[in-house]
């Protein structure tokens, strides 16, 4: 394929979804001009309620977007980890007193509205946002000024200066760096959002709830400013286990809470049934960007949901690419695109791959049995509520330059090995 630079756009962006228009926007508010090319018929997406934490209202107060959003989401007061069998409480997170020492606040959302407020803020910024474009092809170019392009299903070429790869879990461009495959952790997620008319029971939505059980766990929280209720069901499939192609069906739900409190229970009714996502990570990588092509999102560092940092942790590459670009730029109006590749690519890796490890051990944390489960609970409930050790890392500033030092915070603050051991 061929084609020439351009010059009518700085930045191409791949993929249309949060990490996608968020760091289109970002980049468009500094002043270059964007196009975004999304696959799909039209812009939109699917799935049900988000966490955002203060790591990532930081970045929508900075945007002027956090009126907004918050005008879409809810504040919950609290966030409460229960035991998924006995329904007693474990530990708590007062989210008040979160956004007193943060200065933002945590704040759950439906997927769809985050997606909505970026997109109406790209259309506000001027970003070209094309539907229908599939991109089934990445390369670097040399011809005239140095750049990269990209490959259509239809055979067209586009080119630009800078290509954004926000491609998602199965990005194609990933394959430049890495030959590797999405890791199945056999676990499957069932979810549902539903008006609170259609829940028969009294709930409490002032609090995010997670009940953490044996190969399962379940998490509720308000939606749309207490109109909705957000639940989402996780379970560990015996037939992914088994190595058989039709896993995680909705028998394997109701045979995976059957055996927990009565209040989780009585959620697994409502959930959605006719769909299910089955929970892939991948490995993380230290290498984010080829020549004048640069991976974002899930793209780079897909995680598992533990830590509800998959979209924030995108939200947050775009606004570094975006703040490295501004630095790097010239009063010309033209960029250092090395240099400023380069200087994302030293400080976001390091962090992502810390999430995605973390999401792991925190899945092998929340699901255990026996009694390791029983020692878990006991050290959960030891915690100070007000104890912030194992947030820092997470909710603190996004740093603009690498650390020579990171500093030395626990991955988890208990390692299902020394739950082993102990």
């Amino acid at each position: 394929m061929s084609a020439g630079v351009d010059g009518s756009i700085d930045v191409l962006i791949v993929g249309g979804g949060i990490g996608g228009l968020s760091t289109a926007y970002a980049l468009a508010r500094k002043g270059l001009r964007v196009r975004v090319l999304e696959q799909a018929k039209e812009f939109g997406e699917v799935g049900a309620g988000i966490q955002i934490a203060p790591n990532c209202t930081r970045i929508l107060d900075e945007y002027g977007l956090l009126d907004e959003a918050k005008s879409l989401g809810l504040l919950p007061t609290g966030m409460v980890m229960r035991d998924a069998v006995d329904g007693s409480e474990l530990t708590r997170l007062d989210l008040t007193d979160l956004e007193r020492t943060y200065g933002f606040p945590y704040m759950v959302i439906h997927r769809s509205d985050l997606h909505g407020l970026f997109l109406r803020a790209c259309r506000r910024a001027g970003v070209e946002l094309l539907t229908d474009h599939r991109v089934v092809g990445y390369a670097n170019t040399t011809q005239g000024e140095r750049g990269a392009r990209v490959e259509l299903a239809d055979g067209r070429v586009m080119a630009a200066p800078v290509v954004v790869a926000a491609d998602g879990l199965h990005s194609v461009a990933r394959g430049l760096l890495v030959d590797d495959e999405p890791v199945s952790s056999a676990y499957v997620a069932y979810r549902a959002a539903v008006p609170m008319g259609q829940v028969r029971r009294d709930v409490d939505l002032s609090e995010v709830v997670v009940y953490v059980g044996p190969g399962c766990h379940f998490v509720r929280y308000g939606l749309r400013g207490g109109e909705m209720l957000n639940q989402v069901a996780v379970f560990r499939s015996p037939k992914a286990l088994a190595g058989e192609a039709d896993w995680g069906t909705p028998d394997e739900l109701d045979a995976a809470f059957a055996a927990t409190s009565p209040e989780v229970r009585a959620g697994i009714p409502l959930m959605w049934r006719d769909r299910w996502w089955r929970m892939y990570d991948r490995d993380p990588i230290m290498t984010w960007v080829h020549g004048r092509i640069a991976l974002l999102g899930d793209a780079a560092h897909p995680p598992l949901q533990y830590m509800a940092q998959g979209a924030v942790m995108a939200i947050e590459d775009g606004w570094v690419l975006a703040e490295h670009v501004a630095r790097r730029r010239g009063e010309d109006g033209r960029v250092d695109w090395a240099a400023a590749l380069a200087a994302y690519e030293a400080v976001r890796p390091e962090h992502c791959r810390r999430v995605v490890l973390t999401a792991r051990a925190w899945g092998d944390l929340w699901h255990l049995d026996g009694a390791q489960r029983l020692r878990r609970n006991t050290i959960l409930r030891a915690r100070e509520t007000r104890d912030y050790t194992f947030t820092d890392w997470v909710y603190g500033a996004t740093a603009l330059v690498p650390e020579e030092e990171p500093p030395m915070y626990p991955v988890v603050p208990l390692s299902s090995v020394e739950l082993v051991e102990s």
